[in-house]
């Protein structure tokens, strides 16, 4: 089969041939965009799920969306290495000079500039770091206190009421959303309490790991009030079929059904690894329909590109203590799993494994679905575990 025609390209955030599974998310985020800007008050949208449930493609999807429907976005990485601040300053900058280029009178948008460029000098962004690049004077007393808590709901009010102005709305996307820090993440919930307050039209949609929803409820109780948390789970096994046959049947072939099956048994619905075993399944077999043969010849190359490329850049980030830990969840199966289980397992106190468990989570390898509990928050990751370190942990 041609593999220059091969309809499927595995990867971080790339778009699937085929977005199966994901209309009720989609219609959710259609809802939230078309309300707020009629000024109707709605939820924002947090969402949450493992590595590799396609997220990051549900925050592009919808960047488009708000997009075709007359909204400025800002769309954003949150990562352990660069606060919210710095993040997010360079992109409002751009918006704003958007907005001022759009048709209508008034005066909101410089007035955003300077709040911008307050907002800029109290949280002490160097010119390295960086530069403004406009002739204009910061306004005093807004978004200069230095206080994040104060200074971004200000930022967010300055923005949303310039792109009022100019009959527009503005919709931030942040991805990765876990990394953000607790003032970072308490700003960030109290900008947008102040955003439904004044039913300005400025929307968020997060993701992140499932931990979110925790950690947004710890920083400010009325998190819940403001946004809906929806879980990105794996396909079904129907959908998961659609999302690789429909596809292939587009580019003139097609997969056997026991094929599709085996797939889905193999890959539990999780919509990255389908990419990685439709790419490799086209690739490997001479002619439609794909079969179930092709897929057992496949098996030990996908295997070993989701070693390389998926799990291993998350394995070596791992001290020997940590590998150690996710060895012993391993061993256990699937899980979620008792972190006393674990313990047993390698033959020490719950309370000594306190530390390595809270970096764990820190690093988005684990988090606890209930309490007392832990779980990957990369799936199948428990099956990488025991290749890479085949002997189980002595107790």
């Amino acid at each position: 089969m041609d593999k220059i025609k091969n309809p499927f390209s595995p990867g971080a955030g790339s778009p699937p041939p085929e977005l199966a599974g994901r209309d009720e998310i989609l219609q959710q985020a259609t809802i939230l965009l078309g309300r707020v800007k009629e000024k109707r008050p709605e939820k924002s949208i947090m969402l949450t799920g493992l590595r590799g449930v396609g997220k990051t493609v549900l925050l592009n999807e919808i960047e488009k969306m708000a997009q075709s429907m007359g909204y400025s976005t800002i769309l954003v990485e949150a990562h352990e290495g660069k606060g919210l601040a710095l993040m997010i300053a360079p992109h409002v900058r751009r918006l704003l000079y958007e907005l001022d280029r759009l048709a209508g009178a008034g005066n909101k948008v410089r007035r955003g500039l300077a709040v911008l460029k307050s907002f800029i000098s109290s949280v002490k962004v160097t010119v390295g770091e960086f530069e403004l690049g406009m002739d204009i004077e910061p306004e005093q007393g807004a978004a200069d206190s230095g206080d994040l808590e104060v200074d971004l709901p200000n930022l967010f009010t300055a923005v949303a009421e310039a792109a009022e102005e100019r009959q527009s709305a503005v919709a931030i996307l942040i991805d990765e959303i876990q990394y953000l820090n607790e003032a970072e993440l308490s700003a960030l919930i109290m900008a947008m309490h102040k955003m439904q307050q004044r039913q300005l039209p400025l929307v968020l949609i997060g993701a992140g790991l499932p931990i979110l929803p925790g950690l947004a409820g710890e920083s400010k109780s009325y998190a819940e009030r403001l946004f809906n948390f929806p879980d990105i789970g794996p396909l079904s096994e129907s959908e998961s079929a659609e999302a690789l046959q429909d596809p292939v049947k587009e580019a003139g072939e097609e997969f056997a059904q026991a094929a599709l099956n085996k797939i889905f048994h193999i890959t539990k619905g999780y919509p990255y690894f389908l990419q990685e075993w439709g790419y490799q399944a086209w690739n490997h077999a001479a002619s439609s329909p794909i079969s179930t043969q092709v897929i057992k010849e496949s098996n030990e190359l996908v295997r070993d590109r989701l070693d390389k490329n998926f799990f291993r850049v998350r394995f070596d980030r791992l001290t020997p203590r940590e590998k150690q830990f996710l060895r012993g969840m391993a061993e256990l199966g699937a899980g979620p799993y008792r972190t006393s289980d674990t313990a047993e397992v390698l033959g020490a106190k719950p309370s000594s494994l306190g530390p390595v468990r809270a970096n764990l989570i820190k690093k988005g390898m684990i988090y606890s679905p209930a309490y007392g509990e832990i779980a990957f928050t990369v799936p199948l990751f428990d099956e990488f575990m025991r290749r890479a370190i085949p002997e189980a942990p002595s107790s």
